[in-house]
């Protein structure tokens, strides 16, 4: 059944992922998607994608597009700020594109009067979190988590926070039908080039042969999952999840802190044939999030019949063979 999808952030690595899974599921699918860099858009997707060119986070510019475009049955806001350097030298306008681009997609949905519609936030709405015991952190935990609100780093998580209140305030007095995915780290087959996320630049000491420079010590855990994991779980929620409601999206078995991830590249996608450095600065220059104990639990998005299987060595293959 061919379905009408409004998708933000298709120049983007999720959002790109999602736009060639639905399309290869289904080629009839019409995928509309705003976009602010055509050129960029057209080279990614020469076909199969209708574009818009359009400044989301200006309601103006979302009230035009409304009047162009109201058939919509599913959205996906993909959207968001993913450089941590960015985050830090430009905090305001960071958290404007969170928040304000969420909340006039929010009004589109209701005008749309949408089926579904899924916001794509972070685990780093948890903020520092202390998982004692192997205890896994459920959806109704985000308020145990510390985040530092005299910090220009802590844009995106508190940016994050109010986009899911924002979304849960449009479910509960507009009856906007919303989910919320909280990713966990996602990679593997397909990151762009340009991506510079500490995956990213691992898995380019492997292809370069050169050392792995960490710039902390590596204590923060990370919780990961496969893009394909990732792209089905999304769908699962867009498709299952529950109005109002959040759901955690990772791969339990790929929990480890950034030190361990580092050795495990270093060790077994370079044979050991690379070192770990370390390059600590005094200040975080690099604006990297504050070092947290989270481990994620899938339970919830699992319950819906969602299971991943991209192991983080599977993650790393795909990525390397592909640099």
């Amino acid at each position: 059944m061919m379905k009408n999808y409004f998708i933000t952030g298709t120049t983007g690595y999720i959002g790109s992922m999602l736009v060639r899974f639905l399309l290869k599921e289904n080629p009839r699918n019409r995928i509309l998607a705003p976009v602010r860099n055509l050129q960029k858009a057209y080279e990614m997707f020469p076909e199969g994608v209708e574009f818009i060119q359009a400044d989301l986070c200006d309601r103006q510019c979302v009230e035009q597009l409304l009047e162009a475009e109201s058939t919509v049955d599913d959205m996906i806001h993909c959207a968001s700020v993913t450089a941590s350097v960015e985050m830090i030298t430009r905090p305001v306008e960071a958290t404007e594109s969170i928040v304000n681009m969420t909340q006039n997609l929010l009004e589109y949905a209701k005008q749309c009067q949408v089926r579904s519609m899924v916001y794509l936030s972070s685990m780093e709405v948890y903020g520092s979190v202390e998982c004692l015991d192997g205890h896994r952190v459920t959806e109704e935990e985000v308020s145990k988590g510390t985040v530092e609100l005299l910090a220009s780093r802590s844009c995106y998580p508190l940016g994050k926070r109010m986009a899911e209140n924002i979304c849960y305030s449009y479910y509960e007095e507009y009856g906007v039908p919303i989910k919320i995915a909280r990713l966990a780290q996602t990679f593997g087959t397909g990151v762009l080039p340009s991506d510079r996320r500490v995956f990213s630049q691992f898995a380019k000491a492997v292809r370069e042969g050169t050392d792995i420079i960490l710039h902390t010590k590596g204590h923060s855990m990370g919780n990961y999952c496969g893009i394909s994991d990732a792209v089905l779980g999304i769908i699962t929620i867009l498709e299952n999840g529950a109005n109002g409601e959040a759901y955690n999206v990772v791969n339990e078995s790929n929990t480890m802190t950034i030190r361990q991830m580092a050795e495990l590249v270093a060790d077994k996608i370079a044979d050991g044939k690379i070192r770990v450095v370390y390059d600590i600065a005094e200040d975080n220059q690099y604006g990297y999030a504050a070092d947290t104990s989270l481990r994620l639990s899938s339970r919830k998005l699992r319950a819906l019949g969602w299971e991943p299987k991209e192991s983080l060595e599977e993650m790393y293959t795909q990525l390397v063979g592909e640099l």
